[in-house]
């Protein structure tokens, strides 16, 4: 497969990661969750507006590109019965939360209805994404999907072995929670076409550097068949159990 980063690597880059071994696949285990970070519409804007850059000014021109690729995997772990986790990055208008984040961006208080404050269009999560009654919503300040929530504890609790992360952006809270879930030990999967950013230079160096140290990028068909065959497994230990239990 080429991949999106092979034209930014010379020959050197090359033979230092041939040398090194890095980017070798980690693979995957056997109860993963998917984790659909911040798609929200202050990332994605309004499909097909002509006006998202001017009313959505923090809108990533591949959102909704990337939001197809989310849906068939969001339906996809529905059908496998497998956790579903959303965040979203939500700020307080009042009080200004966040921090530095506004700072760097110049995302001040009052600079439009169509960011990511609280009670705000933009805050929301996008429809075709919409979360059920039984999937998982949590409002996050940091990039860090594990940043002052409660996901590690969730994650534990039902005995999650393996992330899939989704969403926007990929060099900011995508990456972040990919480092997160390496160091709290978690296979991580990032499906290439399910992530998005703002830059292209910043998206395909990102995953470059996700895949070569933190998670398995791979094409969102491979981990969709991965899904399907997650839930053939559960259908068939809980087909086992039921006839184990007639015996």
């Amino acid at each position: 497969m080429t991949t999106s980063w092979d034209d930014y690597l010379t020959e050197e880059d090359r033979a230092v990661l041939a040398r090194g071994k890095w980017a070798m696949r980690a693979g995957a285990g056997t109860r993963p969750a998917l984790l659909l970070i911040d798609c929200q519409y202050y990332m994605t804007g309004i499909r097909g507006a002509a006006d998202n850059a001017e009313k959505y000014p923090l809108s990533c021109p591949t959102g909704f590109a990337a939001t197809d690729q989310m849906k068939r995997l969001l339906l996809a772990a529905r059908a496998a019965d497998v956790p579903v986790v959303f965040t979203r990055f939500v700020v307080d208008p009042v009080i200004d939360d966040v921090g530095m984040f506004n700072r760097k961006i110049g995302a001040g208080i009052g600079r439009g209805e169509n960011l990511y404050f609280k009670g705000t269009h933009g805050a929301e999560i996008v429809d075709e994404l919409k979360p059920l009654p039984t999937e998982i919503v949590l409002d996050k300040k940091k990039k860090s999907a594990f940043f002052g929530t409660p996901l590690l504890s969730l994650l534990i609790d039902r005995r999650v072995d393996t992330c899939i992360v989704v969403g926007g952006s990929t060099s900011n809270c995508v990456r972040a929670t990919v480092v997160d879930c390496e160091q709290h030990n978690f296979f991580c999967l990032v499906p290439e076409e399910a992530v998005y950013d703002r830059v292209q230079i910043t998206h395909r160096i990102n995953l470059f550097d996700m895949n070569r140290s933190y998670a398995d990028v791979l094409p969102t068909d491979e981990v969709l068949a991965y899904l399907a065959r997650t839930g053939q497994a559960r259908e068939a230990a809980e087909q086992a159990a039921k006839r184990g239990g007639q015996a």
